[in-house]
């Protein structure tokens, strides 16, 4: 008799566990009621099958139109939450930075740096000998005592360069970022965009650069959030071998690339200074500590974080000037506000310098309305939570990724009044640098214009005789990211930016082109962007024409002095 309730009794049990297992299965990719609201999950993917392989940046805006300015996705069993609310940003990672601070792991970007990257390491004892470096280095002191020389110099050059051959505006623009911070940081100039030091940081991103269209564009690519498996997810697609797939090759070879790149500037740096020539450049100044005094991390760590100086730098940057002159060419009437404060302080016998900040408020109006109009990091770079946490009744557990939307919250309209227009008149008022109000405890104050603000029409009409009033409900950009994680080169990048914005709208005209043939307009198309996790306009085409024989011979005339300033990094 017991032998005959025995087996019905295993079958049970072996249903029982297979159906518990079944149960468990299922709940993966389900949303804890307790969490903010989001799209509905599906079993094990959540939300993985609404992701889309480019572009997550745009359904952030959709889903917190739909579902709240803080709302929650599922990546199979890991828990998301995206912040497209600028108080949410404040009160979670500025006045909560000891738990919002921290990076998750992502295996991807693991293969791309080695582990190897301060943007993308976790709160660690090597990222803070890192983050040091950066923050000394790239100080308003350094900037403004040190590094200003070099950025002066270079910018004479690129004005001298655009006087020459206007038609390369594209890769003048990129050498001149590219020269600044391989000096500042290795030392050596690229004297034209050929050179290594110009064009190299370029291929180690994977720009598309106009002469050569058919690069595919391995590191951005990689790293936009979509453009991979849930392979911190499920843990087990890592396994697969590159053979088959793609999106592990990408990885492997931007980071062959990445590697090879930042290996031949040190072997360069290091043969020079066998030479005994060691120059002023933070490469010098951080091997003459570590040789002195033992190296804290790796030689590969080494060449990362001086490499990472200049991809931070330089490309960021650079697109942020070409989506200025982008600006510029379809917006003139910005263009003859800028130049009309221009002309009053500096005339036609200098070029502006960083001294005349104060008094040329509207070119840094212009300077945070390109970055929220386009910003480069269109999702930013996510955090992590270390704990627990509770936000007006919402759960946020620990380990969960948080992204801040930021093309989302600049493109809302509830937040910035008419989003998609170019309008620097958002920041008129508020005339002190990005790094100053972000670091503001009114979330709802930073950088926030009058209730009404005048806005330019596009007849012309004079500003004076204008009485359409608009909200100008403009607040702080978040182009630099939010907390103790935001991007250390943000003093470096505001007078980059400042400095070349005063010049190129001091010296030139901007249109947009015309057809060879038939001598029409061309309208630009101001949404052309490369996609990845940092963005830049595609190649484009604007007619650049010196304002006058006078600006011309300034031009001219400053370029000896600083190639003589230069001549030293070459």
């Amino acid at each position: 008799m017991a032998g005959l309730f025995s087996i019905p009794l295993a079958v049970v049990a072996i249903a029982a566990t297979a159906l518990l297992g079944l149960y468990r299965l299922l709940q993966i990719g389900k949303r804890d009621p307790r969490m903010p609201k989001g799209p509905k999950t599906i079993p094990i993917l959540g939300n993985l099958h609404q992701v889309p392989v480019t572009g997550l940046f745009k359904q952030f805006r959709n889903w917190s139109k739909e579902y709240g300015p803080i709302f929650t996705l599922k990546f199979g069993p890991s828990n998301v939450v995206v912040l497209c609310d600028r108080e949410a940003i404040h009160q979670l990672l500025d006045k909560k930075g000891s738990i919002y601070s921290d990076r998750p792991y992502g295996y991807v970007g693991h293969v791309l740096t080695q582990g190897d990257q301060v943007v993308l390491s976790q709160m660690d004892a090597s990222w803070r000998v890192k983050r040091k470096v950066i923050a000394h280095n790239f100080s308003p002191k350094q900037l403004d005592e040190k590094h200003c020389q070099v950025q002066e110099a270079e910018a004479t050059v690129l004005m001298n360069d655009l006087l020459e051959n206007p038609d390369g505006f594209y890769n003048h623009v990129r050498r001149y970022n590219a020269s600044v911070f391989n000096i500042i940081v290795w030392g050596h100039r690229g004297a034209t965009f050929d050179s290594f030091w110009a064009h190299t940081v370029y291929e180690v991103m994977e720009k598309k650069l106009p002469s050569r269209p058919n690069f595919s564009r391995k590191w951005t690519e990689a790293m936009e959030p979509g453009a991979n498996p849930p392979v911190d997810d499920f843990k087990f697609l890592r396994h697969i071998p590159a053979w088959i797939a793609l999106w592990k090759r990408r990885a492997l070879l931007a980071e062959n690339s990445m590697t090879s790149a930042w290996v031949k500037a040190r072997g360069i740096v290091d043969q020079r200074r066998a030479k005994g020539n060691v120059r002023n450049s933070i490469a010098d100044t951080v091997l003459d500590d570590y040789e002195k005094n033992g190296f804290p991390m790796t030689q590969h760590s080494v060449n990362n974080m001086l490499g990472e100086l200049v991809q931070g730098g330089a490309d960021t940057t650079a697109s942020h000037l070409l989506t200025l002159i982008l600006a510029f060419a379809k917006h003139p009437e910005v263009q003859k506000k800028a130049q009309k404060q221009l002309d009053s302080v500096c005339g036609v016998d200098r070029t502006p310098v960083w001294a005349d900040f104060a008094e040329l408020p509207y070119i840094n109006s212009i300077i945070k309305e390109g970055m929220r109009w386009r910003p480069a990091g269109v999702t930013g770079v996510p955090h992590r939570t270390r704990e627990d946490d509770y936000y007006k009744g919402m759960f946020i557990p620990k380990d969960s990724t948080i992204f801040v939307g930021t093309w989302a919250i600049h493109h809302t309209d509830s937040n910035y009044t008419e989003s998609k227009k170019f309008n620097p008149e958002r920041y008129e008022g508020f005339n002190k640098l990005a790094n100053d109000y972000a670091g503001s405890s009114d979330w709802k104050g930073r950088d926030k214009h009058t209730p009404s603000c005048y806005v330019l029409h596009d007849d012309g009409t004079p500003p004076e005789k204008q009485n359409r009033l608009t909200s100008c409900s403009s607040l702080h950009h978040y182009g630099y990211g939010a907390g103790r994680r935001i991007c250390p080169g943000i003093h470096a990048a505001e007078r980059n930016m400042w400095r070349i914005a005063a010049k190129l709208l001091w010296a030139f005209e901007f249109a947009e082109p015309l057809d060879p043939v038939t001598g029409q307009v061309q309208p630009l198309d101001d949404e052309a962007y490369q996609f990845g996790i940092l963005q830049s306009p595609l190649p484009f085409r604007v007619r650049i024409k010196v304002r006058s024989e006078a600006h011309a011979a300034v031009i001219k005339a400053e370029l000896g002095g600083a190639m003589e300033c230069l001549s030293r990094y070459s």
